[in-house]
């Protein structure tokens, strides 16, 4: 019985969907306030039903009814609560549905928190968000319906994939996909202000806390996969390069971009047409990410979906929604015309060289990301495209990028002078130059990690200098608590920000000087890697919750004293014939130890040890990275909306 209402609550959703596009666009077309009021309760009515669909999904799964075909292919009755649960978006199906509830919880905010946004606005908003529901919710009704039956009903489920049987991996989609849809709203903004054909400060003050909350989601996201991937999968490493993980940067890459954007048209009214193609680039990339990771064209442990129907059926979608937005765009973007003028050397100018930089590593990642694509499919060619293309492609454009993200935030708005600004930045170019001189010194005359600490000193002293300026700390130093005090939140979570990355950037140069090593030990031996000991104690079977293990214990010694107890294992799951590693990592402000097991040879194991310096703060980084964003977003002056424009008067 629960999953036929949870069939009917989506069939409800599909309904309500179409009604709020209609009424939505219609009303705000022929300024009937009649149907422009209905867009708010359809959306939350909306929300409601696919909010009951997810529930009785993810009901499902915990009852473990094998009579549904997506809990017989994805859960078991012996796996733990949290997996069943988290076995709702571990699949196809479930992953698509928690996708619309995503965008019907924005949609929701929009119509509960939207109330001071002009009611066309607000209508033509709704409405887009609508169309986007109604696509998707066709999308899984017609190839992706996770309420099917099986019948006669299996008497177990298949169980959930053993590498997405993780904590990391319970909390990643949800994340993810708030970053993803948030950019819904974004676009949906987009498309509402070219056919009303007025974009102004107040739509770029609404249009800024769904992009930072939006981006903030997507950070936390990456980061958590990223982490995962550190951890779980057992390669020592934080990033491949995999063409889905490229698929979560793009739009993160875009989105920052819009979000600094939209900080120019907020003060300025300037860069209208730019900030309205970010707001329809970001959520085309977050489409594009959708389509890659199911429609089976990528082999990839995050990849759901092979079936070509429905590969076909998003790029339908994906042609539907980005075409026709980029069409509105080249029709209607004239009308907006910009109003602010700057000079070249002005904070917008650095916002606009942020912008650029910052799309032209998203180009560079799309490129490397989708040419094997078309050289297979147009030249039959199997080309790969790795880390040493990518590295060497972007480093370039990152380099002018992270130099602009500290001097920017001290040049005036409208027109400025380079030199000034960095004469208040001297400390910050000497605390650069000193990190370089002592990662040579220390490492060994290695360029790569210690330009990263170099760049990494220049973007946390320099988030530092932006906040001592701000509290005027150096010139009236008797004050700078009191304006310290005062100032908004907005400023101090930008300054997070920049920090964030350039912690992010320093847990990246020392992982540039990361050792490892392959041993071939037997009990009561030792390996020595970064002046810790690895003394193998005992190798045994172990037994879990749906796995069995083979377990290692390693004493990790220094200087002979005991430092820390490691087990790593080999889980070995039957019902997915599967086998995993699970690495142990012992975690210190300053490293990584890092021991994987590997096989076992004439009573031997070999052990691949390694040394991780700085390695939690790639993600520590990206923690504060959203902290900020979080900061920044629970400033009123952010949240809430400017006044609506007066009306002009009509010429005579």
């Amino acid at each position: 019985m629960i999953p036929e209402i949870g069939q009917f609550a989506l069939g409800l959703a599909l309904v309500l969907a179409l009604a709020l596009a209609g009424f939505g666009l219609l009303g705000a077309q022929r300024a009937e306030a009649r149907l422009m009021a209905l867009a708010p309760p359809l959306a939350l009515g909306m929300l409601l039903a696919v909010l009951a669909s997810f529930l009785c999904l993810v009901a499902s799964f915990v009852e473990n009814d094998t009579t549904v075909s997506t809990v017989v292919a994805n859960s078991h009755s012996l796996k733990p609560l949290l997996y069943k649960i988290s076995g709702t978006w571990g699949n196809h199906e479930g992953s698509m549905l928690l996708w619309v509830l995503i965008l019907a919880l924005c949609a929701g905010a929009v119509a509960g928190f939207g109330r001071n946004l002009p009611s066309a606005l607000q209508a033509r908003v709704l409405a887009v968000l609508g169309l986007v529901a109604l696509g998707f919710l066709a999308f899984i009704l017609a190839t992706s319906n996770p309420f099917r039956r099986v019948w006669p009903p299996a008497p177990d489920g298949l169980g959930l994939n053993p590498v997405l049987q993780d904590p990391g991996l319970a909390f990643h989609p949800p994340l993810l996909y708030l970053g993803y849809v948030g950019f819904a709203v974004t676009f949906a903004f987009a498309v509402a202000a070219l056919l009303e054909g007025r974009v102004d400060a107040a739509w770029g003050r609404w249009v800024r806390p769904w992009a930072l909350a939006a981006w903030s989601f997507l950070t936390l996201g990456i980061g958590l996969g990223s982490w995962w991937a550190y951890y779980e999968l057992g390669w020592g490493g934080y990033w491949f390069w995999d063409p889905v993980e490229n698929a979560s940067l793009l739009p993160w890459l875009a989105g920052c971009a819009l979000l600094h954007s939209a900080i120019v048209v907020e003060k300025r009214e300037a860069l209208k047409t730019w900030t309205v193609f970010l707001a329809l680039l970001a959520f085309a990339l977050s489409l594009l990410g959708t389509f890659l990771v199911r429609s089976g064209v990528l082999n990839s442990v995050h990849a759901f979906a092979s079936d070509p129907g429905r590969g076909v059926f998003i790029l339908a979608l994906l042609m539907f929604y980005v075409g026709g937005g980029f069409a509105l765009f080249a029709w209607r973007a004239q009308a907006m015309t910009p109003m602010g003028v700057f000079a070249a050397v002005s904070r917008e100018g650095a916002l606009v060289l942020n912008n650029l930089l910052l799309c032209s590593v998203a180009a560079v990642v799309l490129v490397g990301t989708l040419y094997p694509l078309f050289a297979d499919l147009v030249l039959g060619q199997k080309i790969s495209v790795g880390a040493p293309f990518f590295n060497t492609a972007t480093l370039p454009l990152a380099a002018p990028l992270i130099g602009a993200m500290a001097l920017g935030p001290l040049l005036a708005w409208k027109r400025a002078r380079v030199f000034p600004a960095l004469q208040k930045l001297w400390w910050v170019a000497l605390g650069a130059l000193l990190a370089f001189l002592l990662c040579l010194l220390l490492a060994g005359a290695r360029i790569g990690p210690a330009l990263g600490f170099a760049a990494a000193t220049w973007l946390i002293w320099g988030a530092t200098a932006d906040i001592a300026e701000r509290i005027a700390l150096f010139s009236r130093p008797r004050t700078a608590w009191a304006r310290a005090k005062g100032l908004p939140r907005a400023a101090w979570g930008g300054a997070l920000g920049h920090a964030g990355l350039g912690v992010t950037i320093l847990g990246l140069a020392g992982m540039g000087l990361a050792e490892d090593k392959l041993a071939l030990l037997k009990p009561g031996e030792s390996a020595v890697l970064g002046g810790y000991e690895y003394r193998l104690e005992s190798i045994a079977d172990a037994q879990g919750a749906n796995f069995s293990a083979r377990r290692a214990v390693v004493q990790v010694l220094r200087n002979g004293q005991p430092v820390v107890r490691m087990e790593p294992e080999k889980r070995s799951f039957p019902l997915a014939r599967m086998t995993t590693s699970e690495a142990a990592i012992h975690s210190t402000p300053l490293r990584d130890l890092y021991v994987v097991l590997g096989d076992e040879r004439e009573g031997a194991v070999v052990l691949r040890i390694h040394n991780n310096p700085l390695a939690p703060w790639i993600w520590l980084g990206a923690g504060i990275m959203a902290l900020g964003g979080g900061l920044s977003l629970s400033d009123r002056r952010t949240r809430v909306a400017a006044p609506a424009p007066k009306a002009q008067g009509v010429r005579a």
